[in-house]
């Protein structure tokens, strides 16, 4: 009432009606222009989430984030169950693609691996503490 009352002294009451129609008119088309922004992202971005729920996050955002966290856990719990499901595949060569050939012949067992002892490390850089 107030707003009105003040724009009524202002504007007077012959001007008053021609404002009001302005700015509903340019309210109209600011809406119509939202609408026409809004369907044109979603038609880029199916996945998006409605305006209220974005309305809902920015007030909220750590509900958001819980709810984010659950659909993950639930999102991994699927993953882990359907991966001890699956049987494992054959083992193949990575060149050929066949499978290897079995076990090795017999024979004599393969040489230990040897550590390098003569190896010292360089003395440390004064330069980088």
């Amino acid at each position: 009432m107030v707003v009105v009352a003040v724009a009524l002294l202002l504007l007077g009451p012959d001007k008053l009606p021609e404002v009001a129609h302005k700015l509903g008119s340019t309210w109209r088309a600011f809406k119509q222009l939202q609408e026409k922004v809004e369907a044109e992202v979603r038609e880029a971005i199916p996945d998006l989430p409605s305006s209220s729920d974005l309305v809902r996050i920015a007030r909220s955002p750590v509900n958001m984030l819980n709810q984010l966290a659950n659909m993950a856990e639930a999102r991994d719990a699927v993953a882990a169950q359907a991966s001890t499901d699956a049987p494992e595949p054959p083992v193949t060569d990575d060149e050929t693609g066949e499978s290897p050939p079995g076990p090795l012949p017999p024979g004599p067992p393969p040489p230990p691996l040897s550590v390098r002892t003569d190896y010292a490390p360089p003395p440390p850089d004064p330069s980088l503490n």
